[in-house]
């Protein structure tokens, strides 16, 4: 019985090709990437000072710049 269970998720479970290291680093980058541009939304939202909304706007920017750039 525990066979056929097995054997049963086996078959349920697609298979992925191989990551490779570069991948890994650059999923994880853009992961980074994307929870910091986060925070800054978060930042900006809650943030009464017009001039740290403009730092943080800054910064949107660049990590927009960053995310579209690891996208090609």
């Amino acid at each position: 019985m525990e066979a056929q269970q097995a054997e049963a998720e086996e078959k349920q479970a697609p298979i992925r090709p191989p990551v490779t290291p570069e991948e890994s680093a650059r999923f994880r980058e853009k992961e980074n990437l994307r929870l910091a541009r986060q925070r800054v939304l978060e930042q900006m939202a809650a943030s009464p000072n017009p001039r740290h909304r403009k730092l943080m706007q800054d910064s949107l920017a660049d990590l927009e710049e960053k995310l579209r750039s690891l996208e090609k």
